[in-house]
């Protein structure tokens, strides 16, 4: 049985997201989504819309009531009817994904491939330059979001443009200690290459003599896992919604040969307009075919993971499964209370006792994906990513439409967007050693790249 020396033993919370129109250095973005726009770019549009105003607000520090008029949560997964026009099922079906990098058939590092939709067509954009992009001194720390094993994520606000992001401040000794220097690097480099809509944006990094900092943008709406706590299940239409978003991130994901390995509620946040962003990019890693690194989160683990197997990027696949089922009931299909050993040894044996209320579609679909025989698992089939797209339960999805998000979400988060509003995000004693003071740095050489 494995070591749980790379496991989250618990089901940790971490946060961030965003769009990214033009790069980070671009003038005066228009404010029609959350968070787009550099902390150093000056707003220098003059419109005096509501939203704009709003945004232009300072934040009240410790954020308080919600008060939001869109509170009103209106489920239109009936606007997902009609499927994906992909015309040739068969064309191009030797690649991985529903993603092409143009003519060329292998991933670049700075390619970032497009969904192949009708009439787009695929764009290469340079790898976004990070390191080094700002300092402490651009910022106002408000309050922290999040605390993980080796540091906290806090809500700033930036001095030059008014707009609140979130900054995930890692402390050196704590990351070399517990030997996450190689996935802590591997977590910028992933994120400096990724552009897509359901995925956190990292707009820039720098660290001082003890700490890594990481600037990305504050998404409002808080956790899937905190809606899925309170709701206790998600009823079939809104489940479908929420994966078929994270199907799409994770096809991008593949198609750039990343794999994600860490696919789980607290780790998937909502905007304000309660469309997903994947977050925590700790254990994402470039792997062009296998590799045999233990980590990610016992109840989401695939079992060649488990039993210390060389593994591809299905374990993806396999961890959407995990995550629809839970989702669909509430509970994780190999949970133990005991320990995560009782749980590896579940997934191991791999029996799934699915309640009679779960749609017979998603019951296929998921035995398709919680499968041990990776020649079945689909996702890892010789039609990749479109396998699982045109899986009968995601019949009336129309992929096109979703990936530009315009789809209403089935539930929008009662929160204010631009003005700070972190009242979804529960409340922690705040940091007590001040951060930026010089001294000897002797993990530097360890993290050149931030």
């Amino acid at each position: 049985m494995p070591s749980l020396g790379f496991l989250k033993k618990k089901r940790t919370k971490d946060s961030q997201g965003s769009n990214d129109p033009n790069d980070p250095q671009s003038p005066g973005l228009e404010r029609t989504t959350t968070g787009g726009g550099s902390p150093i770019t000056p707003v220098t549009s003059n419109k005096s819309t509501k939203s704009a105003e709003q945004m232009n607000q300072p934040s009240q520090a410790f954020a308080g009531q919600n008060a939001s008029a869109n509170t009103q949560n209106v489920p239109s997964i009936r606007n997902l009817i009609n499927g994906p026009n992909y015309g040739d099922t068969n064309a191009g079906s030797q690649h991985d994904s529903a993603y092409s990098s143009g003519t060329n058939s292998s991933v670049q590092h700075n390619a970032t491939p497009q969904l192949n939709i009708p009439g787009q067509k695929g764009t290469a954009n340079p790898t976004r330059e990070t390191k080094g992009k700002y300092t402490l001194g651009d910022f106002t720390l408000q309050r922290t979001l999040g605390t993980g094993s080796f540091g906290r994520v806090h809500l700033v606000q930036s001095k030059h443009n008014q707009r609140f992001y979130a900054v995930k401040v890692l402390k050196k000794a704590q990351v070399v200690k517990m030997k996450q220097v190689e996935h802590t690097n591997d977590e910028r480099r992933m994120l400096q290459r990724c552009k897509h809509p359901f995925l956190i944006t990292l707009w820039g990094t720098f660290q001082d003599a003890k700490n890594l900092y990481m600037v990305m943008d504050f998404i409002e709406g808080g956790e899937l896992f905190s809606l899925l706590r309170k709701s206790q299940r998600f009823p079939n239409p809104v489940a479908k919604f929420y994966a078929a978003e994270v199907t799409l991130a994770l096809d991008y994901l593949h198609s750039m040969n990343i794999i994600y390995r860490d696919l789980k509620p607290e780790n998937l946040l909502l905007d304000r307009h309660g469309h997903l962003k994947i977050t925590d990019f700790g254990f994402a890693k470039e792997v062009p075919d296998i590799t045999w690194t233990l980590c990610g989160t016992p109840d989401y683990l695939a079992p060649e993971v488990v039993s210390s197997k060389g593994y591809n990027k299905s374990v993806d696949w396999w961890s959407l499964g995990i995550l629809i089922f839970e989702m669909l009931c509430g509970f994780t299909p190999f949970w133990d209370a005991g320990s995560p050993l009782k749980i590896y040894e579940n997934i191991l044996k791999g029996r799934v006792k699915y309640p009679p209320y779960i749609h017979p579609d998603a019951q296929d679909l998921l035995t398709k994906l919680i499968t041990h025989d990776l020649t079945k698992r689909l996702g890892n089939l010789h039609g990749g990513s479109r396998d699982v797209m045109q899986h009968p339960w995601f019949a009336e999805v129309t992929w096109e439409r979703l990936a530009k998000k315009d789809i209403d979400a089935p539930y929008v988060p009662p929160v204010k967007g631009g003005i700070g509003d972190a009242s979804l995000f529960d409340k922690y004693p705040e940091e007590t050693e001040q951060y930026g003071l010089p001294g000897d740095d002797p993990h530097g050489k360890l993290f050149t790249d931030f």
